[in-house]
């Protein structure tokens, strides 16, 4: 699948460009190629890939993105899932006959115990080692940062006593073109069960941009012939996308899929919905049964959670310095 993003083009799901539209637009001047490697779990499928879209979006100001949707072909789906990323998306061998200027790869719903594991660890290593000279700069998102740092200089994850789950401040820890002209603290959405340890990044040499007090590092970079740029938050969510995550893993507690009731995500919802969902988990852990899942509360969230307020101000500076590179290049052809 590619389709062509402009700013005032409508976006509701994938759909390939007619070629008279691209005539058109080739005249009007150097265009972007940015590819989503889009491996979330099937119910985050569709609403990943129009996140991503959105925020590409926004974020390009008047530069045209050709943006093309890849999944990686060993990541378990269930027939639906499987047949939206056959019908939509592009073939990932397609990926590696061209050059693009930019990446996003997300992360997967773990199945193994451990990273290398997992039954898609060989597509995405050879994803890792291509992406490192075949673009100018890859985006490694959650888990798919986990996964890249192990791969690259053998950085283990380590387990949280808890989910970190929720809305952190994040404040800059050093000066760079990803972060410039961003209003801190940056609010971003995590939802991890492992974390990266800032001392094992450094001593590997990765450079932090953003930590939080609460959450530890967020976003961090490493210089290739691409420069990666790895989030072990999710500033791309939308503002319901905590949520619909904390009510699949209540509806899964009341299953018995899960043995733990989720804990609540950090500075998400208000005071008087946290109150209630408080007395509906009382009520759950002595009536558990999946039905119970309709008498739910009504949800509010908090009114300061500025969700995509982050991206916005990442992704801008991300796509400028493309940009850049990009225009430079031709110039000096």
């Amino acid at each position: 699948m590619t389709i062509l993003i402009d700013r005032d083009q409508g976006i509701t799901s994938p759909a390939l460009v007619p070629a008279e539209a691209d005539l058109a637009r080739e005249q009007a001047g150097t265009e972007l190629t940015i590819g989503l490697i889009n491996n979330m779990p099937d119910p985050a499928l569709k609403a990943t890939e129009r996140q991503f879209m959105k925020l590409l979006q926004s974020a390009a100001g008047p530069r045209r993105i050709r943006f093309h949707c890849f999944s990686l072909p060993s990541v378990k789906r269930s027939p639906e899932a499987t047949w939206h990323v056959e019908s939509e998306y592009s073939d990932l061998a397609d990926l590696k006959r061209r050059r693009f200027d930019g990446l996003i790869v997300t992360g997967a719903e773990p199945v193994a115990p451990e990273l290398n594991q997992e039954p898609y660890w060989r597509d995405l290593t050879d994803l890792i080692d291509w992406a490192k000279v075949n673009t100018r700069s890859t985006i490694w998102s959650c888990l798919a940062a986990h996964a890249a740092v192990l791969h690259l200089d053998g950085i283990e994850r380590r387990r949280l006593p808890a989910k970190c789950h929720g809305i952190f401040d994040c404040e800059a820890v050093t000066s760079d073109s990803l972060t410039q002209a961003a209003p801190m603290p940056l609010k971003v959405s995590h939802s991890r069960l492992n974390e990266l340890v800032e001392s094992d990044l450094a001593q590997a040499g990765y450079q932090v941009l953003t930590r939080s007090s609460l959450a530890g590092v967020d976003v961090f970079v490493r210089q290739y012939a691409s420069r990666f740029v790895f989030f072990q938050g999710h500033p791309e969510y939308d503002a319901l996308s905590l949520q619909r995550e904390y009510l699949r893993d209540v509806g899964r507690y009341l299953a018995r899929e899960r043995d733990h009731y989720p804990h609540l995500p950090m500075s998400y919802f208000d005071a008087a919905t946290e109150e209630r969902l408080a007395r509906f988990e009382k009520r759950a852990r002595h009536e558990r049964h999946p039905a119970l899942s309709t008498d739910l509360p009504a949800l509010t969230l908090r009114d300061d959670i500025a969700a995509g307020s982050a991206a916005a101000v990442l992704f801008r500076n991300w796509l400028q310095c493309l940009g850049a590179e990009a225009d430079a290049s031709v110039l000096a052809r």
